[in-house]
């Protein structure tokens, strides 16, 4: 090996250990503990859903806010920098680089949901729908956060 190749290699190994030291700083939290969380008015965290609005309309976290992993660093002013955040996607992926640029901004180190949503319905807690998903859909792609259109009927 060269010795220009042995520094690309190092370098490399270096920013491997970087993402994974970077993804072991974050912690998570189970469905059971957010949902004890959230009946406590006071330790009641910030729950941000970065999946897409079409996603978020088909059952997500009562009383989540909806705002999609790409569109975080764009809308920082509406998320709290003096509360705790928990996030959320499908898999996993999206909440990690939500986390990620909220982290790059100043905020401190959010939860991730363990088993994201899907772990929250595998734990039978409740799931919140809107009334009116297409409202719903629309309005938060114009980026009106919690509407109107996305109150829901009631909770399953």
């Amino acid at each position: 090996m060269r010795f220009g190749q042995g520094l690309v290699a190092a370098a490399g190994c270096l920013l491997i250990a970087g993402a994974f030291a970077d993804d072991s700083a974050k912690t998570g939290i189970s469905p059971q503990a957010l949902s004890e969380r959230r009946s406590q008015a006071t330790a009641a965290p910030f729950v941000l859903d970065v999946r897409s609005p079409e996603e978020y309309v088909s059952g997500h976290v009562p009383g989540a806010v909806n705002i999609p992993f790409d569109q975080v660093a764009g809308r920082l002013a509406e998320i709290p920098k003096d509360q705790d955040l928990v996030l959320y996607c499908r898999s996993g992926r999206r909440a990690r680089i939500a986390a990620d640029v909220l982290v790059a901004n100043g905020y401190a180190s959010p939860l991730l949901l363990e088993g994201d949503m899907a772990g929250w319905e595998r734990a039978d807690l409740p799931v919140e729908r809107p009334a009116d998903p297409a409202a719903c859909v629309a309005a938060l792609q114009a980026a009106q956060g919690a509407a109107e259109a996305c109150t829901p009927p009631a909770i399953r």
